[in-house]
């Protein structure tokens, strides 16, 4: 398997400081990449498709930047590696039901499906808060 992207790694950065902040603060994009080390144009689009999705939100203007679009006990890990890498599928045929014709005979299948149980599982037990809090 291939590690998760530089984009992801800034996304789940980036959250996590978000999580960090007090509570209906404001944060600047330039305030959050000097603080994780990302670039700030690069993170205001991972920001913006976020706000799309409803982990942000954004505010325009001055006093304008990003906060979590939910409590940070409501976002997990799960959900921030998903909404930049997409499913979490160790192998295509894990993707959605009848993806592969052989997933009722392979011996390999149920092997993907637990691997791909597991790591949303690990994933989704950890909110952006627990990590705020480390």
């Amino acid at each position: 398997m291939k590690p998760i992207s530089k984009k992801c790694d800034y996304a789940i950065r980036g959250m996590v400081h978000l999580a960090g902040q007090p509570p209906d603060s404001v944060v600047l994009v330039s305030d959050i990449a000097r603080a994780i080390d990302a670039p700030p144009l690069f993170l205001a689009k991972i920001f913006q498709q976020f706000g799309k999705l409803g982990l942000v939100r954004s505010f325009r203007g001055s006093g304008g930047g990003f906060r979590l679009g939910r409590p940070p006990e409501e976002i997990t890990l799960c959900d921030v590696v998903e909404a930049v890498e997409g499913p979490i599928t160790p192998n295509r045929c894990v993707m959605f039901r009848g993806a592969c014709s052989r997933d009722t005979v392979c011996p390999v299948h149920p092997v993907w499906k637990k691997l791909q149980a597991n790591m949303r599982e690990t994933l989704g037990a950890v909110t952006l808060k627990d990590l705020s809090d480390r």
